[in-house]
């Protein structure tokens, strides 16, 4: 395989960005997003590129608040899981919140030890309002959510 290119994401990505998220998707494991809903925060998106497909990884990072950021869709095509594609997007994602000026980030997912790698720790739900109360309450798991809520200060 060839080596990979990060950038952020294009418009024209949109596609692959949405084929990788809901591969995920579909075995319960992230949320499913819309093409509506890609293509509208394409600029919270990061890739990881190779020549033999469009898109082998995302991240992205969505501002919720004047101090603090979401990790969201993180997915890595199946085959380059453990190769560092995903820390390198992580790493993407956390220099943008840097630049920003942000004090915190947080994810909610079922991959703990990958994020406590990466200085993520615990915490509960209902300590990130703007997450609950701007997108979770809409969420078909919203009573039922099983996700867990991990915070990383960001390096200042």
């Amino acid at each position: 395989m060839n080596p990979l290119v990060y950038r952020r994401a294009r418009p024209a990505d949109t596609r692959s960005i949405l084929s990788l998220i809901n591969h995920y998707s579909a075995k319960g494991l992230m949320l499913p997003r819309s093409f509506a809903q890609v293509v509208e925060k394409i600029r919270d998106f990061n890739v990881a590129l190779s020549n033999d497909s469009p898109v082998v990884g995302v991240a992205a990072l969505h501002v919720v608040g004047e101090d603090l950021a979401e990790v969201r869709s993180l997915a890595v095509e199946e085959g380059l899981q453990g190769r560092g594609v995903g820390r390198k997007l992580m790493e993407m994602c956390l220099s943008d919140a840097h630049q920003m000026g942000l004090a915190r980030v947080f994810t909610l997912t079922y991959q703990t030890q990958f994020f406590e790698k990466l200085g993520f720790t615990r915490v509960e739900k209902l300590t990130l309002p703007q997450k609950i109360w701007g997108d979770c309450v809409h969420c078909a798991k919203f009573s039922d959510c099983d996700e867990i809520a991990m915070v990383k200060a960001v390096d200042r």
